[in-house]
């Protein structure tokens, strides 16, 4: 997008009202250059629950009607998965750039009409994907790219939840199911586009996955990235909710847990590693948006990279 050089907030609109696209709307709301023009969720509890926390709001049921205000510069997308394409299609014709929750699309062509459009409309484009900017990930590619890990012999990703849904999404029954949800797409694509960043593109080698009753209820991948082994592993099964991606060097291995937690391992052991500085949240990779749209550098992902992880996580239910 030919950067806004103006100092007006960015005018945005948001699409989805629910766990995520609430959260979102608040740091936005709160944000000095950002005004939030209008919101839209077809729930009519999701609509009250804004209106209640956002009086001043214009809010909606007609998410069509955000992609095609006049007075917005970009659009916040927070709806369920199968909506995203549909929506990001509309509005970057409008001409408004595009901040989407991932996954990037369901359906394969939709994600390449997406990346295409992008390319050639030259607006901002970006997914909000948490280890984009999250502080020990920043770090574990630093010390890739200067080489403190030696050769890179491999990767691991290693997912357990006792329950899925979890919690805090229940009221998004689409989560569960096997057209747009479950745990691949939902927390697995957050892993694999920081094995794509840090490794380059995912090859599928050998994938399958098992449902349950809630949708998935195991996985198990073998990718190459660039000849490096990268292996995951999911499971809805009994025992702690597990969040894990290792990164094993000849000289230093890399750990990251609970989405941020890092260590370091050699021969002595893993140690925990303290980082300064920001963590990395909804908040700063918004800020990193609107950065974007106003033409500075961002560790966003765009849509590209949206699309090789979307070909990555979709080749394990094209295998079955």
């Amino acid at each position: 997008m030919p950067a806004i050089m103006t100092d007006l907030p960015l005018r945005l609109g948001v699409i989805g009202l629910g766990a995520m696209g609430a959260e979102m709307l608040a740091i936005a709301a709160a944000h000095p250059d950002v005004t939030v023009v209008l919101a839209a969720d077809p729930g009519g509890s999701a609509l009250e629950r804004a209106r209640i926390a956002h009086p001043d709001l214009t809010v909606t049921a007609d998410p069509t009607e955000v992609v095609s205000h006049t007075g917005i510069d970009a659009v916040y997308i927070a709806a369920p998965p199968v909506t995203h394409a549909g929506y990001a299609i509309a509005a970057m014709k409008s001409g408004k750039a595009v901040f989407c929750e991932k996954p990037l699309a369901i359906d394969l062509a939709e994600g390449e009409e997406m990346v295409a459009l992008a390319d050639a409309t030259g607006l901002v484009n970006a997914l909000n994907y948490t280890l984009s900017d999250r502080s020990a990930a920043v770090e574990v590619l630093r010390a890739v790219r200067a080489g403190e890990a030696g050769d890179v012999l491999g990767v691991d990703i290693e997912l357990l939840f006792p329950e899925w849904p979890r919690e805090f999404q229940k009221d998004a029954r689409w989560v569960a199911g096997r057209e747009q949800g479950g745990f691949l797409r939902e927390v697995g694509s957050h892993y694999v586009f920081l094995t794509d960043r840090v490794l380059g593109p995912l090859t599928p080698v050998h994938t399958e996955v098992s449902y349950g009753e809630e949708g998935e209820s195991s996985a198990t991948g073998l990718f190459s990235a660039n000849g490096i082994p990268v292996r995951l592993l999911g499971n809805v099964a009994a025992g702690p909710e597990t969040y894990s991606w290792t990164l094993h060097g000849s000289q230093r291995s890399y750990r990251i847990t609970e989405w941020g937690d890092l260590s370091v391992g050699d021969a002595d052991g893993w140690k925990p590693v303290t980082l300064s500085g920001p963590r990395g949240g909804e908040d700063t990779r918004l800020a990193e948006f609107v950065g974007a749209v106003r033409g500075r550098p961002s560790t966003l992902a765009d849509f590209a990279a949206g699309l090789r992880v979307q070909r990555v996580i979709e080749s394990f239910h094209s295998a079955e």
